[in-house]
């Protein structure tokens, strides 16, 4: 069925959010398992997750700009595992485990795989991302023929700063980076970032004009046909749950979450215009400063059958302010793993108001 009405486009872009977000966890806990974190399969990963964060943003920039609200502090944003990549077809389980070329090949690949040539767009269940943005670019054009969508951007609540945004390695600059969507042209120009950097188009195997940048599944490629070989990689178990983990690991792991989930609450405030330079920075603070370390860390504690990795499961708060929540969690963990000690200055310099749920979801 057709994207036909504007209520109907605000809901896929809500659709893709989630389709972007869902793939993040899979490929971190990836290239988390991987040894060494400066080698070439680690950071191609990396280069990947960095623009799928990417694409959220344009995402929700755009579903702002035809009237939608991104509601990153919903826990219905935050993708469970294993669990199914949202509308896919046919079905494609999305699981964490370690970097391995099959996992690689059987799921990466599958996400990033681009339509055939000639192939349809598809709305409500897709066999590529590629046709899916088809049918919402279809619709947006459409739709702007016909009605002002773009009346109300909101462009004062969008991630449209470019200078917030960096390409890492392997990431090229002029392949596309972050802008404001305030009317068909950009709203174009967002999604065709996203598919040139994703998928490609068809055979293409460059996200960038002078070819300095690979697809994302290209990028994938190149580790399954042994050109980036993946190195020694840690044992780290599938599909792991707090719950299931020996007991002194279990608060190490709740602060992996409990960061996770700030970070989400830092992406709400950003979308809804709260202090966006104080937000940006605890995004990438909580990102660099909270998960990275405490991911890397669980990765060298030792389990029966192998070694420990972050769940990203959803964390609750309760009726705590949740960064004292977190604040106070990481103070005891610290106790307990002094190698963490990093974290909690990193926690303590986080801004509140960047952090501070909205009255809807207080």
């Amino acid at each position: 069925m057709a994207i036909q009405t504007v209520e109907s486009l605000r809901e896929h872009l809500e659709l893709a959010i989630q389709v972007e977000l869902s793939t993040i966890p899979p490929y971190l806990y990836a290239m988390y398992s991987i040894e060494n974190q400066m080698s070439d399969a680690a950071l191609l990963i990396r280069s990947v997750v960095v623009e799928e964060m990417l694409h959220a943003a344009l995402v929700s920039n755009l579903l702002l700009a035809v009237g939608g609200e991104p509601d990153f502090e919903s826990a219905s944003y935050i993708p469970s595992y294993p669990g199914f990549l949202p509308h896919h077809k046919p079905p494609l389980l999305l699981e964490l485990k370690k970097a391995s070329v099959d996992h690689i090949r059987e799921t990466f690949l599958v996400i990033e795989r681009p339509e055939a040539p000639g192939a349809q767009p598809e709305d409500d269940e897709y066999e590529t991302l590629g046709q899916f943005y088809v049918a919402v670019e279809q619709a947006i054009e459409a739709l702007s023929a016909e009605l002002d969508i773009f009346a109300e951007p909101q462009v004062e609540r969008q991630m449209g700063d470019p200078s917030w945004y960096a390409p890492v390695r392997f990431d090229a600059a002029d392949s596309g980076g972050l802008l404001s969507v305030t009317d068909r042209a950009s709203a174009i120009e967002a999604i065709e970032i996203i598919v040139h950097q994703g998928e490609g188009l068809s055979d293409e195997r460059w996200a960038d004009p002078s070819h300095q940048e690979l697809t994302h599944y290209h990028k994938f490629l190149q580790i399954c046909d042994g050109t980036t070989p993946l190195g020694t990689v840690r044992d780290v178990i599938d599909n792991p749950s707090t719950s299931k983990y020996p007991e002194e690991i279990q608060p190490v792991s709740d602060l992996f979450n409990a960061g996770y989930r700030l970070l989400y609450l830092a992406l709400a405030s950003l979308f809804r215009g709260i202090d966006q330079v104080a937000s940006v920075g605890s995004i990438y603070s909580i990102m660099s400063g909270v998960l990275s370390p405490v991911a890397h860390y669980l990765t060298t504690l030792n389990l029966d059958g192998g070694v420990a990795a972050p769940t990203f499961e959803v964390y609750e708060f309760g009726t705590e302010n949740p960064l004292k929540h977190t604040r106070r969690l990481a103070d005891t963990v610290i106790l307990a793993h002094p190698a963490l000690g990093p974290v909690g200055v990193v926690l303590a310099g986080l801004d509140a108001r960047s952090l501070e749920p909205s009255s809807t979801h207080a």
